[in-house]
């Protein structure tokens, strides 16, 4: 199984919804998906699944059959991860319910990381408890891919989400606001590589399946808004033309003389179009933009945008698996 996280240090850059449909377009392309929901704002369930569904998944009681129902022993000092729930979406898509309660983790996680530096057993198990949940929802639905979706910040929760990904995808808007959250990544991501490898020798329990934590950055993805009429197209294009050396000196760690511009950068997945007004569309016909049929609205030039938006979340879905060596099926 391959896990590639989606991670931006700024919010608001379409990241869940970048998460979304790719787990649709991979199952359409045959591969076997978990989805999970390791934000605490749960953005990504709420795209999967309607409020009548979630009252149910959410209930007032001890065994919630979400993300929080499975770290729920771990929580409560009473043991490990519980098997985990996977909601069925679809038959190539399963889900890992995200939780609000996800945020009372947090400090669990932050004071489980400076053990593990001691061989504390029960440190290292809170620390992998996301990946040794992914395992098991990817053993429960036969995955070969995992998809994650975090929040905007560098907090415990994020560390260990991270920790957990084999890869990680960095969506990235064309404005000041996204670069400064770039520059926060990078670094942190080559820190907490760093930080995990030192730890992993101190493992106590070699039967302890622990993830690897390479955090490999696959490449960004530019997410392109629409042009307003207060920010001309100028302002894009100066933004635009800063994010391969920001991503080259603050992901790489690379400080190159010269580097290429987006659309000829190495590093540079795909650059998404907004399709912005097919959004509210989607979220009314809860599916993605791509699946949209004349019944869902989408007529004239909107079914001209449906089908490019296939197309290029198809194109951007391929970059990835080749990047992150998964093999599609033929």
């Amino acid at each position: 199984m391959k896990t590639i996280a989606f991670f931006n240090n700024k919010g608001g850059v379409g990241k869940t919804s970048l998460v979304y449909h790719l787990a649709w377009m991979y199952a359409d392309l045959g591969i076997k998906v978990v989805a999970a929901d390791l934000d605490p704002q749960a953005n990504l369930t709420s795209m999967f699944l309607d409020e009548d569904r979630l009252e149910e998944l959410w209930p007032d009681n001890e065994h919630p059959e979400s993300i929080l129902g499975i770290i729920k022993p771990i929580l409560k000092g009473t043991g490990d991860i519980a098997k985990p729930h996977v909601e069925n979406i679809e038959d190539n898509i399963g889900l890992i319910v995200g939780d609000l309660g996800l945020s009372i983790f947090e400090d669990k996680l932050s004071e489980a990381w400076p053990r593990c530096h001691d061989g504390d057993e029960s440190a290292f198990r809170i620390i992998s408890a996301f990946f040794r949940m992914l395992v098991e929802a990817a053993k429960i639905r036969q995955a070969d891919l995992a998809l994650i979706d975090v929040g905007p910040n560098l907090g415990a929760i994020n560390r260990a989400a991270i920790i957990a990904s084999q890869y990680v995808a960095i969506p990235l808007a064309p404005d000041l606001f996204s670069l400064q959250g770039l520059k926060n990544l990078g670094p942190t991501l080559r820190r907490w590589r760093t930080q995990w490898k030192e730890r992993l020798k101190k493992n106590p329990d070699q039967d302890l399946i622990l993830p690897e934590g390479s955090m490999t950055p696959a490449g960004y993805v530019i997410m392109q808004h629409a042009m307003r009429m207060d920010r001309p197209v100028i302002a894009y294009e100066r933004w635009m033309s800063r994010i391969p050396d920001v991503y080259n000196k603050s992901v790489r760690g690379k400080d190159e003389k010269e580097v290429p511009p987006v659309k000829k950068d190495p590093h540079c997945m795909f650059m998404l179009k907004h399709y912005r007004s097919l959004m509210p569309m989607a979220m009314e016909a809860r599916k993605p933009i791509f699946s949209l049929q004349p019944a869902d609205g989408a007529i004239g030039a909107h079914a001209k945008a449906v089908l490019d938006c296939y197309q290029d979340f198809k194109t951007l879905a391929i970059e990835i698996a080749d990047r992150c060596k998964i093999a599609l099926p033929s």
